[in-house]
């Protein structure tokens, strides 16, 4: 199979598609044939060892955790999954940018009807890492909720978690994205030099006057501003785990929240319509290359998507 493979840390052009074999089948594993397989900038920093004393590559590395596809064959063990179900799924040993993955059967959920392949290819990540964050600061009905990095891949997915939670958010992201924000009934205040001026004239102009709970998708000063605006240390959760350790903030992401029974109300609120799961765009497995570089360089609204398999474009159903 076609599988993305790097031989050391580096820039985008250490990424290659590379022939290899799919690892044996366990008793309890299930071979998956990868319709969609989301990317996100976590992978983008475990392959320039910017992550190396969290997340250690051993080389040659692959590369991937989000995943969705039909299952191709099953361990002798296996009794829930059949050849042709269709899955949702994770990865924990960075295999799902290839054409086919072997994961255990319990990592696994079915792919409810309706819900299109790309979305459902870029869920896990993006969608367990909104979902423990949102959990961590536990936002109540009418209250407001900062939202850093929020139309990012993470940030879109909170964003519409938030809103069926009736909190109020304001979101700090591009101006561009402003009328994605209005739809969602978030409040816009662009970053870059200034942002915490023009959130506390956010936070006073709600009306509350008050910032309840910060969601830091983005790293960098975000956390500190949070806490200058008077956000209980306890009520922010970032994705930077070295500035929770030093400010006493919590940093719950994909970890905290992957398991089956998340995965699977993630993809009903989508198959549903409650949620959308924005896509930017979508590359073959041979274009990794432009795929990472559009994610790490342009902003993009939501997910970039792989498609493994050539054929349709990951739209259909």
């Amino acid at each position: 199979m076609k599988a993305v493979r790097f031989h050391r840390y580096g820039d985008i052009d250490v990424l290659g598609v590379e022939d290899v074999e799919p690892r044996p089948l366990g008793p309890r594993d299930v071979l998956v044939r990868v319709r969609a397989a989301g990317i996100n900038p976590g992978e983008a920093k475990i392959r320039t060892g910017a992550l190396h004393e969290r997340f250690p590559a051993t080389f040659p590395s692959g590369q991937g955790s989000d995943l969705a596809g039909t299952v191709t064959a099953t361990g002798s063990a296996v009794t829930g999954w059949a050849p042709g179900d269709p899955v949702i799924g994770w990865s924990w040993e960075r295999s799902s940018h290839a054409e086919y993955v072997v994961v255990p059967d319990d990592q696994l959920v079915r792919k409810p009807d309706g819900l299109p392949w790309t979305a459902a290819g870029a869920l896990y990540v993006a969608g367990s890492t909104a979902w423990a964050a949102i959990a961590a600061v536990a936002p109540r009905a009418g209250e407001t909720v900062l939202v850093s990095g929020a139309t990012g891949g993470v940030g879109t997915i909170a964003v519409q978690l938030l809103r069926l939670r009736r909190a109020h958010v304001v979101a700090i992201a591009s101006p561009r994205h402003r009328d994605w924000l209005e739809a969602q009934g978030a409040t816009l205040v662009h970053y870059g030099s200034g942002v915490t001026e023009r959130l506390r004239r956010a936070i006073e102009g709600d009306g509350a006057g008050t910032a309840h709970a910060f969601l830091d998708f983005h790293g960098g000063d975000y956390p500190r501003i949070a806490l200058s605006l008077g956000v209980l240390p306890h009520r922010v959760n970032t994705l930077d785990y070295r500035a929770a350790t030093t400010l006493g903030t919590r940093s719950q992401g994909s970890a905290e929240g992957t398991g089956q029974a998340v995965l699977t109300e993630l993809a009903e609120l989508t198959a549903t319509g409650r949620i959308h799961v924005p896509i930017s765009r979508t590359y073959p497995l041979s274009e990794v290359r432009s795929a990472f570089s559009h994610l790490e360089h342009d902003h993009p609204l939501g997910k970039v998507v792989l498609l493994p398999n050539d054929g349709p474009d990951g739209n259909d159903v």
